[in-house]
């Protein structure tokens, strides 16, 4: 019987030394931390506190619903900020996969590098891989995918859209998360202001969205700003921009 007990004891260790990620962190995954703790922490960079006027952080990862020991992709990750909030929600026992194009921004690059280097980032996978087809082979069954202010970009990048939005419904396990949040354009601009204004006509992204599958259950208004005149290039803000976050859902 000991010895019954103790082989079954060995195998137990083997399955969970062999076992793919996705298994430990599942069983890993806790309550929903402290959003806003995560946001006051010590360690953060003052460039990234100085986003956080602009991004409502707390709220924004409030609405991702991201925990501890979940596996997440962060789409466009540019110079990791949002990368970084992401991985100190899924930590600890996550991982976080901070996607960037080989072709992104060399000043991005040198920021997601340099970022890398901090403690926060010990959970992130560095990824480079287009767009439409973003994650390295046999990465599947993620929780939680993150496109943060970029979708409009992909629209006047080489990128098929209709194949991105694919591969990022089959990447997440059945019953996960695309949370997503862009800068709206005025009704009728479509994706015409996508590389002028850094825009994008929200129902547009809605219909691409949902075209590959996924359901939308969820808006956060905090982000909305009924006084932009949404004429101006958000990146140079001459007053409010009005953005919105939507939470899709791949069925069960």
């Amino acid at each position: 019987m000991f010895r019954q007990q103790t082989r079954a004891a060995a195998f137990v260790v083997l399955a969970l030394l062999t076992a793919g990620p996705g298994i430990s962190q599942a069983a890993a995954q806790g309550a929903a931390p402290d959003y806003a703790a995560l946001i006051a922490a010590t360690d953060r960079a003052d460039t990234d506190r100085e986003t956080d006027k602009r991004r409502n952080p707390v709220q924004l990862l409030s609405f991702t619903g991201i925990r501890p020991g979940m596996k997440v992709l962060d789409l466009g990750a540019g110079g990791g900020y949002s990368t970084e909030l992401v991985a100190r929600a899924a930590a600890p026992n996550g991982v976080v996969y901070g996607q960037n194009p080989a072709d992104a921004a060399e000043r991005a690059k040198a920021a997601f590098e340099a970022r890398m280097k901090r403690p926060a980032m010990k959970d992130v996978v560095a990824v480079t891989q287009p767009f439409d087809d973003p994650l390295p082979a046999g990465v599947s069954g993620l929780d939680v995918i993150t496109f943060f202010f970029a979708y409009h970009d992909v629209t006047y990048m080489k990128v098929d859209r209709t194949a991105m939005n694919r591969k990022l419904f089959a990447a997440l396990k059945p019953g996960g998360m695309l949370v997503i949040a862009d800068h709206s354009a005025a009704a009728g601009q479509g994706i015409t202001v996508a590389s002028t204004l850094h825009r994008i006509e929200e129902s547009v992204l809605r219909q691409e969205i949902e075209a590959a599958g996924f359901k939308l259950v969820a808006e956060g208004n905090f982000l909305r700003n009924p006084d932009d005149k949404r004429d101006f290039n958000v990146n140079r803000r001459t007053g409010p921009v009005d953005e919105f976050v939507l939470r899709y859902q791949k069925p069960n």
